[in-house]
């Protein structure tokens, strides 16, 4: 989709402005993709799931092969209820709140590299490093392939299928192997996990694999690093918290909001339908705007401004409705925990000075490439 010059992957969010007011329900004419601005449409978007499908416009010929097009992600009920039934048997929040012990440790580990230095790469050294050996653990997954993740995970958000077929290739072993030799990690839960006597199907498994790696790592770490740049934006809200710690739980919610690490969702409709005044035909496919609604001031008092004690703060970054993301628990743990971390060992936390931020390329996931930052007494 072509996206208008005011659209900045840094900062998008004076053009959502400008859509919310002007055209919050708009076609674009040169892909025929409707777009959806305003918190109450897209939160209609995400939970409508009876008349905006996350199945019927799954891609047609080799994508619809990939084993994400059977994921949880773009399936409807009954089968999406089904799945995520099977999924939450071996993916529980009481098995998510055994993990902060294992996290805490990794925490310091990689802060415990990084603090001496007075500066870091904050994604590179620790952002992304801690999501992706948590979820390659609970896979069960050798720390001799981890090196592979960023590539694989970077492939799948930017739409590169060559990644996303390494990936596939990879599980699909590693699936295989379990079956003959079953663990105690997440795969091995899932193979033998059952409901009204089924169970997920090989490329069913596979999808899930590959959603938590790319949803897991991508979310948790963009989340991180998200959290210091808006700090940066907002340096009272940063000091805030630095005097009292118990405001980084609302803090955590309000980063989400402010910068979601997910910025959009596609959906499909099934019928004709009507947002804001404008109707949708059936068969059509629909983008959802999770960063736009996560700014609206019709829904948020002073929406552009970070506020690390707003509550309520009913955003949208993990969805709404059935499809509200599975990882959310562990997102929270991690990031409360990280943040905790990061906090009490590098005091005066800053986006290094003249650091040139380059974006992921992508308009689903929303993050930066690299963050130089500097710390100390």
């Amino acid at each position: 989709m072509a996206l208008p010059s005011a659209y900045s992957l840094l900062d998008p969010f004076p053009w959502y402005q400008q859509m919310r007011h002007a055209s919050p329900v708009v076609r674009d004419p040169s892909t025929g993709l409707w777009m959806v601005f305003s918190y109450e449409d897209v939160q209609r978007t995400l939970s409508d799931w009876k008349r905006f499908s996350s199945q019927q416009g799954r891609p047609r010929g080799e994508q619809a092969q990939s084993p994400l097009s059977s994921s949880m992600i773009s399936t409807d009920p009954p089968r999406h209820r089904q799945i995520r039934t099977l999924v939450e048997q071996a993916f529980t929040p009481r098995q998510v709140r055994a993990l902060a012990p294992r996290i805490e440790v990794l925490v310091d580990e990689l802060l415990g590299a990084a603090e001496k230095h007075g500066q870091m790469d904050f994604i590179q050294e620790f952002a992304y490093p801690l999501p992706v050996i948590v979820i390659a653990e609970i896979l069960g997954i050798p720390a001799t392939d981890r090196d592979a993740f960023k590539r694989w995970s970077d492939a799948v958000v930017t739409g590169d299928p060559h990644g996303s077929r390494e990936m596939a290739a990879y599980f699909s072993t590693l699936i295989e192997q379990r079956r003959h030799d079953l663990g105690e990690d997440l795969i091995s839960g899932l193979i033998t996990a059952q409901v009204e006597g089924e169970h997920l199907d090989a490329q069913e498994l596979v999808g899930f694999c590959m959603l938590l790696l790319v949803a897991g790592n991508e979310t948790t770490t963009n989340l991180l690093a998200n959290t210091v740049l808006s700090w940066q934006d907002a340096p009272a809200a940063y000091d805030a918290v630095v005097q009292d710690p118990a405001l980084l739980p609302t803090t955590i919610e309000e980063s989400l909001r402010y910068r979601s690490p997910v910025q959009s969702m596609y959906r499909f409709t099934t019928e004709d339908v009507e947002l804001s005044g404008q109707r949708i035909p059936a068969n059509s496919p629909v983008l959802a705007w999770i960063g736009s609604a996560n700014r609206d001031e019709a829904q948020f008092a002073q929406a552009q401004t970070f506020d690390p004690a707003r509550t309520p703060n009913r955003h949208l970054a993990f969805g709404n409705g059935v499809h509200f993301c599975l990882g959310a628990p562990l997102a929270r743990l991690e990031a409360t925990l990280a943040l905790t971390a990061v906090l009490e060992r590098l005091p005066n936390l800053r986006v290094a000075p003249n650091a040139v931020l380059t974006p992921i390329q992508s308009q689903i996931v929303s993050g930066v490439k690299a963050l130089p930052v500097t710390f100390g007494p």
